[in-house]
């Protein structure tokens, strides 16, 4: 069967010149988002990030979040991270246009309005929720601001340990910001998965006067099943269709949650044209039709990478010298100098 991706030498080629119980693509369509992110930078973005070994690590992060699933106890704090059902807001009262930028207000306001208004929800069974999500709705966009923020931080005090700090914390600094680009890119990609903003997560649910599929196993085959039918797709084949990265309009203190919850109801509106092709048999992977639902699977992937990019750039060119930290360095170096005074 010929090979998903590229082999890694040609990745890396490329691009110096990579609990709902579901996950937004497999692997290798997440280490692809992060990737085609990393052809998006210029070339004068930290040489660092760069590098062979920059790139390396930030592809190998792609699939971070996804493996802490080892680990069932992290599912109650990680895996709400991972989706938002926007089609679920409307019974607690809220309009997906309108969140609040602080998560655990969101919190408080899921509880209000079930607790203001029980006969719109279903019981919670207690044996199905072993971690305590299913008074939830997911925490998506905020998962996708926080990480841009620790990656705002992260460049601000590497700015700063470059001007005062030690070999040693510079290259601390470098590793952190690797880190959070990696594992920030896994939220943007799973966003990018339309069926990580839908109570639709899994087959269709509810009335369903369109017939659309109703089987479970339709994440997964759009996760990875799909390209792994029609021979995969490859780093070369879509790196053409990245654009530079540009900043991207930040709200009140420099927040992008507001770009971040524009993003995911960008990719929300695709949830039924999704189905749509499905039922067409575009998504099938047999014949010529079947492999017309392609061009919307790679699609989705460019559109990570593109506004992942577009993140890590931001962060970049917006993060000022840590003034306290600055404060701090200029301190230790007086000590420094007056202690070898003899």
């Amino acid at each position: 069967m010929k090979k998903i991706f590229a082999p890694l030498s040609v990745l890396i080629l490329v691009v110096g010149l990579g609990s709902q119980e579901c996950r937004a693509w497999d692997y290798e369509g997440h280490r692809l988002v992060n990737q085609l992110a990393l052809a998006s930078l210029p070339t004068n973005f930290p040489a660092f990030a760069l590098a062979p070994a920059g790139l390396e690590r930030v592809a190998f992060l792609a699939g971070e979040p996804d493996r802490w699933r080892n680990t069932p106890d992290l599912g109650h704090c990680n895996g709400p991270d991972h989706y938002i059902d926007l089609d679920e807001l409307d019974p607690f009262g809220l309009d997906m246009h309108t969140l609040t930028p602080f998560r655990h207000d969101f919190t408080a306001q899921l509880a209000l309005g079930r607790a203001a208004h029980p006969d719109r929800f279903l019981p919670i069974d207690p044996e199905a929720n072993f971690d305590h999500t299913r008074q939830l709705v997911g925490f998506l966009p905020w998962a996708i601001a926080e990480n841009y923020d620790k990656l705002k931080s992260g460049f601000a005090y590497l700015k700063t340990f470059i001007e005062d700090g030690t070999p040693e914390e510079i290259a601390n600094a470098q590793q952190n910001i690797l880190y959070i680009m990696g594992v920030m890119g896994h939220y943007v990609g799973d966003a990018a998965q339309p069926l990580h903003t839908t109570k639709y997560h899994h087959g269709w649910v509810g009335e369903n006067p369109n017939q659309y599929k109703t089987d479970k196993g339709f994440h997964s085959w759009i996760d990875g099943g799909y390209f792994h039918k029609i021979g995969g797709v490859t780093l070369e084949e879509l790196r053409p269709r990245i654009q530079s990265a540009q900043t991207i309009k930040t709200g009140k203190g420099g927040t992008v949650f507001p770009q971040a919850l524009a993003y995911i109801i960008d990719q929300h509106k695709l949830v039924e044209p999704l189905y749509k092709l499905d039922k067409e048999g575009k998504l099938s992977g047999e014949g010529e039709v079947g492999h017309e639902g392609k061009a919307f699977l790679t699609a989705q992937l460019v559109a990570g990478g593109q506004e992942l990019g577009n993140l890590w750039f931001t962060a970049w060119q917006q993060a000022a010298p840590d003034t306290f930290l600055k404060s701090s360095l200029a301190k230790r170096k007086l000590a420094n100098s007056n202690h070898a005074k003899p």
